[in-house]
């Protein structure tokens, strides 16, 4: 695994993330949007101001036909050609716009994918990432990390498809290190989850002892 994304539409979290010079990119949703309470192009554009990567910007939840997916997309793109990718969801309709889109040199991130059979239709459709979600599965009893392998050893069989995998629905630093190792080209993380994978209680404890060494022979300086 190559980028790690920040998977969240708050702009201070994105910020701190950021700072720290870890993150390449940026996922959004709209239920990442809502609950921000904020106007969608506008938190689009303040994220470009400050990440220097891919942003994701989706489609609304409610457009439902590829003609209105496609007239969306546009939009988004057109907020900051230089970042900016339109998220759409699989769906018949969905691998439409992908089509459209893709053919307009408009990159696209198929989302919602729960299965290597939509992974392979979203590639062939034309999206630039496709976005499996491991801890959705996770939740109804089935591995995720499972379908990362799968459509990793699938896409690798292949040389003409150049679709980048996204990991999505990461919920621990597990699943981040098991994407690393299936092969998955980018994790796209919860601000909590890059703060839990700098931390170890070995580490704790070695600064601590460190500082506790320091005082004893420098004092408080």
């Amino acid at each position: 695994m190559t980028k790690f994304f920040i998977d969240t539409a708050n702009i201070e979290e994105i910020r701190k993330a950021n700072d720290m010079g870890v993150i390449a990119g940026v996922t959004t949703n709209p239920s990442l949007i809502a609950k921000e309470g904020r106007d969608y192009a506008t938190v689009l554009k303040e994220i470009a101001q400050i990440v220097d990567g891919t942003i994701s910007g989706e489609v609304k939840a409610t457009t439902e036909d590829a003609e209105g997916m496609i007239e969306e997309g546009r939009a988004i793109y057109a907020l900051d050609p230089k970042h900016m990718v339109v998220k759409i969801p699989m769906t018949v309709e969905g691998l439409k716009a992908i089509k459209v889109l893709s053919s307009e040199g408009i990159p696209t991130n198929c989302t919602l994918i729960f299965s290597a059979n939509q992974a392979l239709l979203a590639a062939r459709a034309g999206a630039t990432y496709v976005s499996p979600f491991l801890g959705r599965l996770d939740d109804i009893s089935q591995p995720g990390i499972e379908l990362i392998e799968t459509i990793t050893a699938m896409f690798s069989r292949f040389p003409e498809i150049k679709t980048e995998i996204i990991c999505a629905s990461v919920r621990n630093p597990i699943h981040v290190a098991d994407c690393a190792l299936a092969g998955a080209d980018i994790a796209t993380v919860p601000y909590k989850v890059i703060e839990q994978m700098t931390k170890h209680p070995l580490t704790d404890q070695g600064i601590i002892k460190f500082q506790d060494d320091y005082r004893k022979v420098f004092g408080d300086k």
